[in-house]
């Protein structure tokens, strides 16, 4: 297994980007993530976006996260937002998650991202499982989702 960072609109993460949102859309029967995204959100030093790819070179797994500061969607200076964490099913269960997640922590700490933050929602309870075993806690929430009640939003001190 090999984790890279890649563009956000490198062809592999737009084809997982499209797993997950059908994902989020089986999920919650909606047409997926709303939350506006933008490659430069992703770009060094202030992002950075992760694929897994197996022995074939087969992209299995992604993740990201992107500068935050104070703002009215409820972020707060030196925050690291965590976005599109996804496993391609048949590779769940074998710790890929969580690999990418502690490079993304360990990045966004590197960067001087001072807590990492994410939302969930109520209908994802193997990704809520990852973050509570991980370390993070229940915040207030934050972002596109605040409002909405299958939105659950987690932070963790970097």
């Amino acid at each position: 297994m090999e984790i890279r960072p890649v563009p956000f609109d490198h062809p592999d993460a737009v084809k997982l980007n499209d797993e997950v949102q059908a994902e989020y859309a089986l999920r919650y029967g909606d047409g997926g993530d709303e939350t506006y995204l933008e490659p430069s959100h992703f770009a060094p030093p202030n992002g950075l976006y992760l694929i897994a790819y197996d022995e074939a070179g087969v992209p299995v797994a992604t993740g990201g996260w992107r500068a935050q500061e104070a703002n009215e969607e409820n972020y707060r200076d030196g925050d690291a937002e965590l976005k599109r964490m996804f496993v391609i099913e048949q590779m769940r269960g074998r710790g890929l998650a969580r690999r990418i997640l502690a490079a993304l922590e360990a990045d966004a700490r590197a960067a001087g991202r001072t807590r990492m933050v994410l939302e969930t929602g109520t209908q994802q309870p193997e990704a809520v499982a990852l973050y509570l075993s991980s370390g993070y806690e229940p915040c207030d929430k934050f972002g596109y989702y605040r409002f909405h009640e299958s939105s659950l939003c987690y932070a963790k001190q970097l």
